[in-house]
């Protein structure tokens, strides 16, 4: 493309960009009222001149009148002769009834314009002027007694210059608006259209799999740089989300992995040695146990999706926080007392928060199941409370076993992480991944703490609805998935 080519395309550009639309508009405003402001201006200027010059002739006429009366002809005669010799605008002519010129300034009138009285305007020479062109001016004409015909009267040249003067302010007015418009049309439309070519070209580096990419923000704080940040936002989440994905599906691939080939091998080992039906019964216990175990992974993660994905955002709901630590924990005391461990609840006022009890039954079962497997060995204990204060209420599940080491807290978050302190043990790796998604979807948080010795998980909820007055009845739930 030529660089005449490319200059066309990017003038077209700009001209088609809302930011110079924009501007056009305001300077089509701004041209207006600045027209019709001058033309008020204009309008008024002349009334108050052509006002001052009808008062200046009047006054005139009165005081030569006024000197008629008093001295005669002569005298009157006498004045207009000294008063038509000063310099300035003013002209005077007195004539006889027959148009006869007694005394005055003026030549060339026609002897109509004097035939009335009264006031008007018309165009005069002045004496020893006959050849030059007329000039414009306002005059009044008086007939005295004896038929006497006095004219007075203002030469209009300075109202007619002011008009001039005015009439070429517009047009400069005009000229002036519509260039620094135009020029700041095209400065803004290009600083605009920058940006936004700016945006698209990192768009389209996303689109096209860089998913690292960011749109600029040039801290102004203006409308750019707030879509911008919101965009940016929206790509961490992506990209989280993204990553959270991969990872998921190759922790899925890898810990699927392992049962699927046990699955596999036992169906495989009964169809070879099973013999008799308890054999065959035995081998199919194995098989379902297998079964299970896979089903609770992928139920745990389809509740952790749900919980990230904020689909349950629309179906929450008043429930009480204290009240679910009860009835979880009283599902699981048998297994506490199976193992020898103590679990004790303290949770003794009802706290009302906005959730789905579904899914922070879970995630609490989750956090006692944990405690129960890792941290309540040898008779242990594990405390649950439920306690809130004035903005948050906190669900509070405490071990006494070897706990999680503070470098490995964040990491153990994460979906199917088990620690190498954890590996022997029967699980997963999702419990605190999804107990920590049930946390944000309520918009809270979920800590790890260090109990001195064991782990403390402190899950902490905004407190969005009055405290109940009563706990509501106990919710049976059913047990988790490992």
């Amino acid at each position: 493309m030529t660089a005449a080519g490319k200059l066309l395309r990017t003038a077209g550009k700009l001209l088609r960009t809302t930011a110079f639309k924009l501007v056009l508009a305001y300077l089509f405003v701004f041209a207006t009222l600045s027209v019709v402001v001058l033309i008020y201006v204009s309008w008024h200027a002349n009334a108050l001149l052509a006002a001052q010059l009808n008062a200046t002739v009047n006054a005139e006429v009165t005081g030569l009148s006024d000197q008629y009366r008093q001295g005669g002809i002569r005298r009157l005669v006498a004045i207009v002769e000294e008063r038509s010799n000063r310099s300035g605008g003013s002209i005077y002519l007195l004539t006889t009834m027959s148009g006869e010129v007694l005394a005055g300034n003026v030549s060339g009138l026609p002897n109509a314009s004097l035939a009335e009285a009264g006031e008007r305007e018309l165009p005069y020479r002045r004496v020893g002027e006959e050849n030059a062109a007329p000039y414009p001016a306002v005059v009044r004409v008086f007939v005295l007694p004896g038929g006497y015909r006095l004219l007075v009267g203002r030469d209009t040249e300075e109202r007619e210059r002011l008009s001039a003067v005015i009439s070429n302010a517009v047009q400069w007015s005009l000229a002036l608006v519509v260039v620094f418009g135009l020029a700041g049309g095209v400065f803004v439309a290009k600083r605009v259209l920058g940006r936004i070519d700016a945006m698209t070209e990192t768009a389209r580096t996303i689109m096209a799999g860089d998913l690292s990419g960011r749109l600029a923000v040039t801290g102004s704080d203006d409308e750019f740089d707030r879509l911008a940040g919101a965009t940016n936002a929206m790509l961490d989440r992506i990209n989280e989300l993204m990553a959270g994905l991969k990872e998921v599906s190759d922790n899925i691939a890898h810990d699927l992995k392992t049962p699927l080939t046990r699955l596999r091998n036992r169906a495989e080992a009964a169809l070879r040695d099973a013999r008799t039906e308890d054999d065959w019964a035995a081998a199919m216990e194995r098989v379902i146990a297998d079964t299970d175990a896979m089903l609770g992974i992928f139920n745990a993660l389809l509740l952790i999706a749900r919980a990230e994905s904020g689909g349950a955002r629309d179906k929450l709901a008043p429930v009480d926080l204290a009240d679910i630590a009860r009835s979880v924990a009283e599902l699981y005391e048998p297994l506490a007392e199976e193992r020898g461990a103590r679990l004790t609840v303290a949770a003794p006022v009802a706290i009302s928060v906005l959730g789905s009890r579904e899914l922070i039954g879970q995630a609490v079962a989750n956090l006692i199941e944990n405690a129960l497997n890792y941290g309540a060995d040898d008779g242990g204990e594990v405390r649950v409370e439920a306690m809130a204060d004035d903005e948050t209420a906190r669900i509070v599940v405490a071990d006494r076993g070897p706990g999680i080491p503070e470098a490995d807290r964040e990491r153990a978050l994460d979906r199917f992480v088990r620690l190498d302190t954890s590996r022997t043990r029967p699980g997963s790796g999702l419990g605190l991944a999804l107990a920590s998604a049930v946390a944000r979807l309520h918009g809270g948080t979920l800590a790890l703490e260090d109990n001195a010795p064991g782990l403390r998980v402190v899950v902490t909820l905004p407190l969005r609805v009055p405290t109940l007055a009563a706990p509501p009845p106990k919710l049976a739930l059913a047990a988790p998935a490992a």
